[in-house]
């Protein structure tokens, strides 16, 4: 149920908790983060500025996902769905709330933060959770304590994540997108400072990929010429890692045994989430060469190599 909306948020990966006092100021922020790369919000009814926030979001920036935050009982539920909010999340498990979501069709991510909360949530058929308050219930080695038991579900950390630790929770497996709010300040808000936010947002979308160099891999025409290359490297000092299809020189350079994508070879870069990276590189106008993907047994992308080419080289993602 859902599942084409939950892939949107696992695809911009960060769901930005807004707490807005002035609902006039709505659209200029959305506008900010959507610049920023964040076209996603889960606007928190912790003032009584929500309900019209959410409508103005909606009205300036349709395309925007706009969920409603800190809905704590039955009559916010109402109020943020009548606004045209697309999902709802509560800090708590409210089987009030949550059953009539349910029953009404509506996307709820209900807060958990115990092996109890979260049976409640698996015999509602629930997929997605929220765990909150995030770090002060056992951070990251919670949710992997979480993976054991509950393989099946995804969760949606808040809660004391900043840019800081951003990282640490992307790089779980069971975490479909992490939520936060250091990147929608109350006083830059408050300010109409729409450059800085754009900036924060910028920033959380880059870290949230986890780019990184890893190696550099060299094309030769064949096994004899590849042969010529490892000596080389030996010559220089370089350690030698012999595979079926290529030797590594170190941990940085690649001699491939035999041509490769790319014109002279590929440059691997390491990322938390192939899946949501290829998503975040489309909009620089890199496309994905289907015909190198390698996914787990879960069916999760490992490996694969882009179309483009950067300097005759190919590039190569690699699951971190």
């Amino acid at each position: 149920m859902h599942e084409k909306l939950f892939a949107q948020i696992h695809d911009i990966g960060l769901v930005p908790v807004v707490k807005i006092d002035d609902a006039s100021k709505a659209a200029g922020l959305a506008g900010a983060m959507i610049e920023g790369g964040l076209p996603c919000a889960e606007v928190t009814f912790r003032t009584d500025a929500a309900e019209q926030a959410i409508k103005n979001i909606i009205k300036a920036y349709p395309e925007m996902l706009v969920g409603a935050g800190t809905v704590i009982n039955l009559d916010y539920a109402k109020k943020a769905v009548a606004a045209g909010a697309k999902f709802i999340v509560s800090p708590g498990f409210n089987p009030t709330v949550v059953d009539w979501c349910l029953e009404n069709n509506i996307p709820i991510v209900p807060g958990v933060c115990t092996p109890s909360d979260i049976e409640q949530g698996l015999a509602r058929g629930l997929t997605t959770l929220k765990f909150f308050p995030a770090e002060a219930s056992g951070g990251v080695e919670m949710l992997k304590n979480f993976a054991g038991p509950f393989p099946q579900l995804k969760f949606m950390p808040t809660g004391g994540i900043s840019l800081d630790n951003l990282s640490s929770y992307a790089k779980q497996s069971n975490v479909l997108a992490i939520g936060g709010s250091w990147m929608v300040k109350g006083d830059l808000i408050e300010n109409e400072d729409w450059p800085a936010i754009t900036k924060l947002c910028s920033e959380a979308v880059v870290a949230l990929q986890g780019l990184e160099f890893a190696h550099m891999g060299l094309n030769n025409a064949n096994a004899e010429e590849a042969e010529k290359s490892i000596g080389g490297f030996a010559a220089l000092g370089m350690p030698t890692k012999r595979g079926s299809s290529s030797t590594f020189m170190s941990p940085f350079i690649e001699v491939l045994h035999k041509p490769f994508p790319g014109k002279n070879g590929h440059i691997g870069f390491r990322c938390f989430d192939i899946e949501r990276t290829l998503v975040y590189l489309a909009k620089f106008g890199f496309t994905v060469n289907d015909k190198t993907i390698t996914r787990d047994a879960k069916g999760i992308i490992k490996v694969c190599y882009l179309n483009e080419e950067l300097s005759g080289f190919a590039v190569h993602l690699i699951k971190a």
